[in-house]
């Protein structure tokens, strides 16, 4: 039992070591820690896990997702707290683009880990935020594609999408992973498995997963991520240009709040 649980761990340890707050400050707390709204790994602030009834509730989602039970797009509300300032708040990507522009929107996309316990709890209170969105911001979703064996994951999602399902699925496989534990290891096969508790034939997710279109799109997530100088998950980046940072999650979205408004003012709106 002890040698099957050290491999075990040793298997999982590429992914863990993606899975870090954005601003370099600490590793995230381990999914078994409990977490409020106010505890947090060194100085990252996290918001509670959600409850497997709540993680079920999916958000709707734009490009890369699709609108389904999404409330009405919001007037662009103004940003709160002082000014983000760079080098603190968040860092200029050099030459930076957005990953799927949109003619007069800004594009914010959220690169994230199924497995990442931060992006777990991230997803409580990052559902909520995008909810709230004025129709002129692109929120993407994007799997984080590091290579080995989180690239799996990654060829889940947009096999979700391939599907038609990702609205359905997003948030109920954070849980069935990190609630549920329902995942028992990193291959396609694992993968799938979940995926077929929420009523996703098998066969047909495994075969979406390995399609060329998938991996297509696998290759330029990780072509974006490699770009916006990704070094861990949860990451938030603004039309491309800006890699948000923030010393906890609520900061992370005020920033965005504020690069958001910069963005549009730059696009006339």
């Amino acid at each position: 039992m002890k040698m099957r649980f050290a491999l075990m761990l040793t298997a999982l340890l590429p992914l863990m070591v993606a899975c870090k707050a954005q601003d370099g400050s600490a590793d995230v707390a381990p999914a078994t820690e409990p977490a409020t709204a106010t505890q947090a790994p060194a100085t990252t602030t996290e918001p509670q896990a959600a409850t497997p009834a709540e993680a079920g509730q999916a958000a709707g989602s734009d490009a890369a997702t699709s609108p389904e039970a999404t409330p009405a797009a919001a007037a662009p509300r103004a940003p709160q707290g002082p000014a983000p300032v760079e080098g603190e708040d968040y860092l200029t990507i050099t030459g930076g683009v957005p990953f799927s522009p949109v003619a007069g929107k800004v594009e914010v996309v959220e690169i994230f880990g199924y497995t990442c316990p931060a992006c777990f709890r991230f997803q409580a209170i990052l559902a909520p935020w995008k909810a709230r969105l004025p129709a002129d911001v692109n929120f993407i979703y994007m799997p984080g594609a590091f290579g080995g064996p989180g690239d799996e994951f990654a060829r889940g999602f947009y096999a979700s999408q391939t599907l038609g399902v990702f609205d359905k699925v997003h948030e109920p496989m954070y849980a069935a992973v990190h609630v549920e534990r329902k995942l028992r290891g990193q291959s396609a096969d694992d993968i799938a498995a979940v995926y077929a508790g929420f009523g996703v034939d098998a066969t047909q997710m495994k075969n979406a997963m390995a399609s060329f279109g998938v991996n297509a799109q696998v290759a330029r997530a990780r072509q974006f991520a490699q770009r916006s100088q990704i070094t861990g998950t949860p990451s938030l980046v603004v039309h491309g240009k800006y890699l948000v940072k923030g010393k906890s999650f609520e900061d992370m979205l005020r920033i965005t709040d504020h690069l958001i408004a910069r963005e549009r003012a730059a696009l006339g709106g």
